[in-house]
């Protein structure tokens, strides 16, 4: 699926509860993980080289199944191919460039976040307020919508450029842009 279509069906999604039924949850977040990517600056020094992969990292229960595969098969983020790894346990954790945390890691995410020590690594997670407490983006499920929450400040500390396409429609947490 084209880009473009990915994107205006991640916002049709999310803006509208009908249709919201039709696709599961995950499918939806499996297509806004990608569209994350696309509006996302990542530093040259990210990468240790010119063909390194971009990684999709997942930390905890994995509810996603192939549907995050499927999504981001045969795609690439700022010329890098984007390969998704899974990890059950959060001190396994390898370099990721996005890292989504799943809501089983509620008691975790402040180790999560403080584990990654200013790495260029694009946070997601569903946890109830986890963008006040360090995660870049936090998607929020209010009266069966699917809303962005954006920690700015987050973003800027792991040396991220978030596109104003993104941060738009989002409630921003934290300061706000300067």
């Amino acid at each position: 699926m084209p880009l473009l279509k990915r994107i205006a069906l991640a916002w049709l999604l999310a803006a509208t509860p009908a249709l919201a039924a039709a696709p599961n949850e995950y499918q939806v977040k499996a297509v806004f993980l990608f569209n994350f990517s696309q509006f996302v600056e990542w530093p040259a020094g990210a990468f240790s080289a010119a063909n390194a992969p971009f990684t999709l990292c997942l930390v905890g229960e994995d509810r996603f199944g192939t549907q995050l595969d499927a999504a981001v098969q045969g795609e690439s983020v700022q010329g890098h191919p984007l390969v998704v790894k899974r990890y059950r346990d959060p001190g396994e954790l390898g370099t990721c460039h996005m890292l989504f945390i799943d809501d089983s890691e509620m008691s975790q995410l402040d180790r999560i976040l403080g584990s990654l020590g200013g790495q260029a690594t694009l946070t997601v997670s569903d946890i109830d307020h986890s963008a006040e407490r360090g995660a870049i983006i936090q998607f929020a499920n209010e009266n069966n919508r699917l809303r962005l929450r954006i920690n700015v400040a987050a973003a800027k500390s792991a040396g991220l450029t978030i596109s104003s396409k993104l941060l738009r429609p989002a409630e921003i947490v934290g300061p706000r842009p300067g």
